[in-house]
Order: structure tokens, then C-alpha cells, then sequence
């Protein structure tokens, strides 16, 4: 038995320790706001209070005749390595800058800009399947809902990155919601307002810098005015914006466009960063390179469903409509991925000899945004399409990311 109040055996508590944290996440059916803060504090020792709390909680539990002292804990933990050995993807090993990751996904701004010296100290996002599939590849489960959190006790960073929720100005959530009758874009009260709490994050932490993406429609969304209110916020907070419209098949097969915004802080660099976009190269990308020899047969189209498809596009093509399936060219690039994806693959099929198209395959839609193969897929199929749709193409994100940290590096921020 371990008494904390007399004879201290630091190894033996620390094993404990580290147990319990892996414990709880692993047995956590519903990843909350405990399992965040403790491998938040595990990840970069922040929210510590909080942490010792949790800790001594669940300490107190699995050995209830033990008195634990959290500052003992707390001195025991600065002894040790509390952090999950079961990671894939950390952090480089001398880390020249911190960021943090908003409305996170499964990780692609994350694993982007570790992959360039970053080292992530806060994450948000508020999805339950997305945040198993970036526990399971990240070793931190993120905080939730960023509506709720408190800006005051987001650490101190040198960069805000995030894809805003994108469907208020996409054209099929607009489309979507024209025709149920509810607004989009900022009257969008669920998630068109999010973009004023990355506001208000900036606002008080004042990263050096920040880079947002969405999707390529924001920016002719209510004939600009969406657009022209986000610029002129960003402006009015101090920062001097750079925007631009890319394209992720220059990085992988795949027709992506999205609307980039980087921001540098004019108090740091007087609006004199001399910020550019990477130099994109046309590079012929075919979407035979990303494809798995052996796939199963349930991800080829079912007679019904193929037939269905034909119908459709057919009925929609007598009326001068463009709505069908894509039929994808092998040596080719595919269209845009979307979350809509697990529906019934349409916008992407790949000829198959003899036999009914198929869709992507899960691992096939992650190469598709330039995931590497040992990124973790814990969840269904269904809910990996969405993922994978809502995810970024990360090898562009970590082009534009590395000329951030060019400019920070020339100005001697880092």
C-alpha cells in the first residue's frame, strides 16, 4: 500500500499514476472535458491545477485507505514521463514554436504543423467520433464545444490554427438549407457564428499569427459581404491578412479548393512580414497511386444502387442539370471529397473490369488527403468518410505552415 502522507517510492506512484491516466481514457465511452484537461497535462504540463485534481480523484478511488497529497503528486510528476507511450504521431524533438488546433477534425492541422517544429498546446473540437480518431493517433483527447471554453484559460501560443466549420457557406449546405427553409452563412446561428470565437481567442491570447481555411464559396457568400466581414474583423483586431484561393491537387489527386487566410499581428511586424503563399508546382497527380490492391467487395456498388445512380444522373442531365455520379479516370484526379461521402460514394466511383464501380476505401479517402498509412482509422466506415470529407489536404496546409514559420523565423520571433 502506498502511503502518500509517509514514505515516498516515486517509480512505483508514477506507474500508478500513468496507469490511471491511460485507464480512464481508455475506458471512457464518452471523451469529456477530465480526459482533456489530463491528457492536455500529460501532452505539455498545462492545466495543471486541474489535472491534480482529476489525478488525486481517481487515485483516491482505486485505493480508497490511502491519503494522497497532491503536492506530493505534483512533485512526483515532475520526477517522471506521464505521457502515453502509445502515440503515433508526436511532436519533433526540440519543438521552435507552439500552436494551437480549433475546431480540430482527426488532426490534419496538427499533424501539418508538428511535421514543420510545432508543438500543439491546446486543442477544441467538439465531435465524439472525431475526437476518438485523434486520441487514438495524438495521445490528447481535445477540449469540446469551443463556445463553452473560457478564452482566459487557452494557453499562450504563437500560432491559432483552424478550418471553421465550413457548411454555412458551402454551396451544398447552402443549397441544403435554402431548401428547408433555414439560414446560412452568419445567421447561421449553430455554426456560422464560430468564426467570432476564433475572434475572441485572438482577441485576448494575440498569437504572433494565424492561419483559417474554408471552403473556396465563403468567398462569394451573400455577394462577399460574409467575406468582407471577415477580413474587416481580422483588420480591426490588428492583424494583417493575406488570402488566397489553393488547390490540394498539386499535393494529392484530388480537385480541392479552399479559401486560406493567414494573419500576422501588426503590433510584431508592422505589417512588414513579407508573407507569400508556397510556390506551387504542377504536379500530375493519378489517383492509381493511392489505391489498395486488395479491397472488399462491399465497396463495390450494389446493382440497386448503381442502377439508382444512373437514373439520377440521367433524369437530372434531360434538364440541363449536372448532378450525377463522377466516374473517375484512374490516371487522373478525382473530384472534392465530401463529408456526404458515406451516403453513397457518388461523387467519387472507380471503374472496376467487368464488374460495377466501387468507392474509395477509408484508408484510400485518408491518402486522398495526404494522411500517411500509419494514421489510425478507429471508427466505422461511415464515420471515417465524414472525417476524411471534413478533413484538410495536409501536405498543402503544411506548405502554407512552413512559410508562416519562415516569417516568424526572419523576424526573429522564434
Amino acid at each position: 500500500m502506498i502511503r502518500m502522507n509517509s514514505v515516498l517510492e516515486p517509480e512505483l506512484v508514477l506507474e500508478k499514476i500513468n496507469f490511471s491516466i491511460k485507464k480512464i481514457v481508455e475506458e471512457s465511452k464518452i471523451l469529456t472535458h477530465k480526459e482533456a484537461v489530463l491528457t492536455h497535462f500529460a501532452h505539455s504540463g498545462e492545466f495543471e491545477r486541474e489535472a491534480l485534481i482529476y489525478i488525486t480523484e481517481i487515485l483516491e478511488k482505486e485505493y480508497p485507505d490511502v491519503v494522497f497529497n497532491q503536492e506530493k503528486i505534483s512533485e512526483l510528476i515532475n520526477f517522471g514521463n506521464i505521457r502515453n507511450e502509445d502515440v503515433i504521431f508526436t511532436e519533433q524533438a526540440d519543438p521552435t514554436f507552439s500552436f494551437i488546433d480549433l475546431f480540430a477534425g482527426i488532426g490534419g492541422f496538427r499533424l501539418a504543423f508538428q511535421n514543420i517544429g510545432g508543438r500543439c498546446v491546446f486543442s477544441s473540437e467538439w465531435n465524439a467520433y472525431a475526437k476518438k480518431t485523434y486520441s487514438s493517433n495524438f495521445g490528447e483527447v481535445p477540449f469540446g464545444d469551443i463556445t463553452q471554453i473560457d478564452e482566459n484559460t487557452i494557453p499562450d501560443h504563437d500560432v491559432l490554427v483552424g478550418g471553421f466549420p465550413c457548411q454555412p457557406f458551402s454551396l451544398a449546405g447552402v443549397s441544403k438549407k435554402n431548401a428547408l427553409g433555414r439560414n446560412h452563412g452568419f445567421k447561421d446561428e449553430t455554426q456560422g457564428t464560430l468564426f467570432f470565437d476564433i475572434v475572441r481567442i485572438l482577441e485576448t491570447k494575440r498569437p504572433r499569427a494565424f492561419l483559417l481555411e474554408n471552403v473556396k464559396n465563403l468567398v462569394s457568400h451573400d455577394k462577399g459581404n460574409t467575406f468582407r466581414i471577415i477580413q474587416g474583423t481580422l483588420d480591426e483586431l490588428g492583424y494583417n491578412i493575406h488570402c488566397k484561393v489553393l488547390d490540394g491537387k498539386h499535393f494529392v489527386p484530388q480537385h480541392r479548393e479552399r479559401i486560406v487566410i493567414v494573419g500576422f499581428d501588426r503590433n510584431v511586424f508592422n505589417g512588414e512580414e513579407n508573407f507569400k503563399f508556397p510556390d506551387i508546382q504542377n504536379n500530375n497527380h493519378a489517383i492509381r497511386t493511392i489505391l489498395e490492391p486488395d479491397v472488399l467487395d462491399k465497396y463495390t456498388l450494389s446493382d440497386k444502387l448503381w442502377n439508382y445512380l444512373q437514373e439520377y444522373a440521367a433524369k437530372h442531365k434531360a434538364k440541363g442539370n449536372g448532378f450525377g455520379y463522377g466516374l473517375t479516370n484512374l490516371d487522373g484526379i478525382s473530384r472534392t471529397l465530401s463529408a456526404r461521402y458515406y451516403k453513397d460514394g457518388a461523387e467519387i466511383l472507380l471503374p472496376q473490369h467487368g464488374r460495377n464501380p466501387r468507392r474509395l476505401t477509408p484508408r484510400e479517402c485518408a491518402r486522398l488527403q495526404g494522411y500517411p498509412d500509419n494514421f489510425r482509422i478507429p471508427v466505422s466506415d461511415a464515420q471515417a468518410y465524414k472525417q476524411f470529407g471534413n478533413s484538410i489536404v495536409v501536405p498543402l496546409m503544411q506548405a502554407v505552415g512552413q512559410e508562416i514559420v519562415e516569417v516568424l523565423n526572419r523576424n526573429n520571433i522564434l
